[in-house]
């Protein structure tokens, strides 16, 4: 046998492919060191991908947290707006003068004091002494009441009494030259606007203030804002108003901050408001935003949380003392209390016009003098800050100065002596009997639209026909002495109208109740009619039963006839935080807000206010609540933030927030909810 397998001859011949893919052989590469093709970004689209990369614009940088928030505070005298990442605002005069046609009106001032021999008739007609609303006014009685009040308190504080100073005064300021100052030596020079271009129609801010003339030149300087409402008063329809406040702040964010219109459309604005608003203000203002210029969302704020929020508290006491009004309100835990919110319809104006009134009476040398001149009103302005203060030992016979710096005329220097005017001039926020209330609320009407309506309701307002809106627990305790007077007058002129006293039991016999067509009712209720009738006809309806009316009671007679936040806007300063805190008719919070109220705003600025405030309160509330009176404490603001922004400073605050993305509303969202979108997202409305 064969040993092991035999060789089989391999079969040399090609057989038949399994595929007609030809396998391609690798490249040479030119040297061992290419790198072509040897890894994914060299394919055409990874090129594609990286060239797209390198051509598309830079990423936009999104900057500071709240750099696309615009916080808008407007004021009655200035209009403080920026970035909620700025440090501090753009203040600029909440003004705007524009080309009317001719002829044009001539400016004009409205005064605001009760001058000697004023009557206390109100622009309505209605005599406010005989109605017990308001004592007769008496001129000298108020101003003795004044200087007896500060004498009291310069003898407790054992400061010396000049009895002659105001005579001494009045012989220097008679003689008083003013010195001129060269332009080239004035440091504050002031270069007027003698002439505008034709193109230009309006001018915003600091430049409306800088016409020399504006009648002459064709313009009329107006201002949008009064206290916590529009300014009808100077403004014949609201469209003007919104068009006004439209062009001053597109251009203050143009101007200042260069923010473009075309630009409006990627920032968001936080709007303060007044505690005390009305809701057509806030729809007006909510609709120029959102649809006229056209921002991306809005979120309302009330100012006096936006204080706390600014001043790192949760609860207090704020009161704003504005240019022409004062609002208070109690915060507590991050809330607004809204039976605690006062309005008073008086502020810094009323300094500096009583201040220029009380300087008149000692000879103030500058004679051309009138306030509806921007550049006096300045001197004037000036003044007050240099003068005004609350600090007893402040009152001697001092020398001042000042400049006065009109158009076409170098800058004079007048000195200047006054005794007593700088600080009484300030107890007119205590003494407010001597400002004209009537006079201040001619023509500020209030501003209705059908989209606005006022549906809250509570039992005030059923019983006593109150609106809640309006207001409030603390406005109803600050008049409560007039509302009983009302009831007191008018039961007696109910006793004095009511008919002849009936006669006695038994004289006359009561009357019966009878038919329609006068036939007695039997006494089980039946007709006493005669009852031979045909019943084959038709029976007639049965007739009803009737009785005679029933005169209304006196306890039907409405109450309510005065005017409840015109009287309250009406009391002093002190009294009006006291009353605000008294608001929930709550001890232990009473004592909580008294412990620390909050004074903001300008005119909050002035020396001594803190501490005056403070004497007053405890004087008031040592009668009602003996132990409090040692808590209380008036906290001025912060000593790194100047009062003047601190409202703003705290909105600002909170457009930084993470928070604050539950409280936008947007403009689509504006657009199909309108008010009722607004009052979801905030929670005062």
């Amino acid at each position: 046998m064969p040993r092991g397998i035999p060789n089989v001859k391999r079969d040399e011949s090609v057989g038949l492919k399994h595929s007609l893919f030809n396998v391609p052989l690798p490249l040479n590469p030119k040297h061992q060191g290419s790198s072509y093709l040897r890894s994914e970004t060299q394919t055409i689209w990874a090129r594609n991908s990286m060239q797209q990369r390198l051509s598309a614009p830079p990423p936009r940088e999104e900057g500071r947290k709240g750099s696309k928030v615009i916080v808008i505070d407007p004021g009655s005298r200035n209009l403080r707006i920026g970035r909620a990442s700025d440090i501090n605002p753009v203040s600029v005069s909440n003004c705007i003068a524009r080309r009317t046609v001719p002829p044009v009106p001539p400016p004009q001032y409205h005064e605001t004091l009760k001058r000697p021999g004023a009557s206390s008739t109100d622009v309505d007609g209605t005599d406010r002494a005989a109605q017990g609303l308001e004592p007769e006014y008496n001129h000298e009685d108020v101003m003795n009441v004044m200087h007896g009040i500060l004498r009291g308190r310069m003898e407790f504080y054992k400061l010396r009494i000049t009895p002659d100073a105001s005579a001494k005064a009045s012989a220097f300021n008679a003689q008083s030259q003013p010195e001129i100052i060269p332009d080239e030596n004035d440091p504050f020079h002031i270069d007027f606007i003698h002439e505008v271009p034709e193109g230009k129609n309006f001018l915003v801010g600091e430049d409306a203030l800088r016409l020399a003339d504006p009648q002459k030149m064709g313009f009329t300087l107006r201002w949008p804002i009064f206290g916590n409402r529009f300014n009808t008063r100077d403004y014949p329809d609201k469209r003007v108003i919104s068009d006004d406040l439209d062009t001053i702040i597109a251009t203050t964010l143009s101007e200042k901050l260069g923010i473009e219109r075309r630009d409006f459309k990627d920032y968001s604005v936080i709007l303060i408001v007044p505690n005390f608003y009305e809701r057509s203000y806030l729809q007006e203002f909510a609709h120029l935003l959102m649809v006229t210029m056209g921002f991306k969302q809005m979120c309302a704020q009330q100012d006096a949380l936006a204080a706390t929020y600014g001043a790192g508290l949760s609860t207090a006491c704020v009161a704003n003392i504005g240019a022409t009004s004062v609002s208070i309100a109690c915060v507590e835990d991050g809330m607004v209390v809204p039976e605690t919110r006062m309005y008073l319809n008086f502020g810094g104006d009323c300094i500096t016009e009583f201040l220029h009134h009380l300087l008149t009476k000692v000879d103030f040398p500058y004679k051309d003098f009138n306030l509806s001149r921007s550049y006096d009103w300045r001197v004037m302005e000036e003044l007050k800050i240099k003068l005004c203060t609350l600090n007893e030992h402040n009152v001697a016979l001092n020398l001042y100065d000042f400049i006065v710096r009109a158009p076409g005329k170098p800058a004079e220097k007048y000195g200047l002596r006054a005794y007593d005017e700088v600080i009484l001039s300030v107890m007119c926020l205590f003494e407010p009997r001597i400002i004209d209330h009537d006079r201040r609320k001619i023509g500020q009407t209030p501003i209705h639209h059908p989209d606005v309506v006022d549906d809250v309701y509570d039992t005030r307002e059923n019983m006593e026909g109150y609106n809640p809106e309006l207001v409030t627990n603390a406005m109803m305790i600050s008049t409560k002495h007039l509302l009983d007077k009302q009831k007191e007058r008018i039961a007696a002129q109910q006793a004095s109208q009511q008919p002849p006293e009936a006669p006695a039991e038994g004289s006359v016999p009561p009357a019966e109740p009878t038919l329609e067509n006068g036939t007695p009712l039997a006494e089980n209720g039946t007709s006493t009619a005669n009852m031979d009738v045909d019943t084959s006809e038709a029976a007639p309806p049965p007739p009803t039963l009737t009785t005679p009316p029933i005169p209304p009671t006196p306890d039907s007679t409405p109450i309510q006839q005065i005017d409840i936040p015109y009287e309250a806007s009406q009391l002093p300063l002190d009294v009006a935080i006291y009353n605000c805190c008294r608001g929930v008719e709550n001890e232990a919070r009473l004592k909580k807000w008294l412990s620390s109220v909050l004074l903001v705003g300008g005119t909050s600025q002035v020396p001594g206010m803190s501490y005056q405030i403070e004497s007053r309160l405890q004087s008031i509330i040592m009668q009602s609540y003996p132990d409090a009176s040692r808590s209380i404490t008036v906290l001025p603001a912060p000593k790194e933030v100047d009062p003047h922004v601190l409202v703003w400073k705290g909105a600002s605050v909170l457009g930084k927030m993470d928070g604050v993305a539950d409280l936008w509303l947007t403009a689509a969202d504006w657009d199909i909810l309108g008010m009722r979108g607004l009052r979801e997202r905030c929670f005062f409305l």
